[in-house]
């Protein structure tokens, strides 16, 4: 006896097999990856999303390795040692300033003295042996202040760091056309919450 239903059935069923087996035989849709990070560069992650970037380079084109500057490298006013709240080191170069959140900044000088020099020179200064944070890059962090984690966004403090590890020339000039073109040390400073005028630690 001849039952509609079955047919139906069984044609639903092979319908459903002819579907999964074209889907199976169509290639997966290629998904664009980020490029590979060039060798000796720091990256940061954007504050949002990047546009789309070239799936490939031409032949014959090298990759260029850029740092990229604060934002107002080339207008801001250089920082003063009563509104850093501790001395600068005599010889270094302003380079700029970015923001930490919650009301505080870094503030970076670069300086052609070696690591250790700077080091001892603000242990000198702020009578504070200071800590090696680590080891390689050499970094080493004195505290300016008490850190305060439900209001501050990074400990006040002077922070110095070796930027010749791994072979680097050292942190690229954010200032164009002007020497020396790269920093082998870089200090950052975040200056305490609050500094009666004119004390400088």
């Amino acid at each position: 006896m001849f039952c509609p239903r079955r047919v139906i059935a069984a044609c639903s069923t092979a319908i459903v097999l002819v579907w999964a087996a074209q889907a199976s035989a169509q290639p997966p849709v290629a998904r664009p990856q980020p490029p590979p990070p060039v060798t000796g560069t720091t990256t940061q992650a954007p504050a949002t999303a990047a546009p789309a970037q070239p799936a490939a380079q031409p032949a014959g084109q090298a990759a260029t390795a850029r740092v990229q500057p604060p934002a107002d490298a080339n207008t801001e006013q250089a920082p003063t040692d009563a509104m850093l709240g501790v001395r600068i080191y005599p010889a270094a170069k302003y380079l700029g300033s970015y923001d930490a959140g919650r009301g505080q900044r870094y503030y970076l000088f670069g300086t052609m003295q070696p690591f250790a020099e700077i080091v001892s020179y603000y242990r000198s200064e702020l009578k504070d042996k200071g800590e090696l944070v680590f080891d390689v890059p050499a970094t080493h962090m004195f505290d300016l202040g008490r850190f305060r984690e439900e209001a501050m966004a990074f400990p006040p403090s002077v922070t110095i760091k070796d930027f010749t590890w791994n072979g680097s020339p050292g942190y690229a000039n954010p200032k164009p056309g002007v020497t020396p073109t790269a920093f082998p040390t870089v200090i950052q400073i975040v200056p305490p919450e609050t500094a009666p005028a004119g004390q400088i630690r």
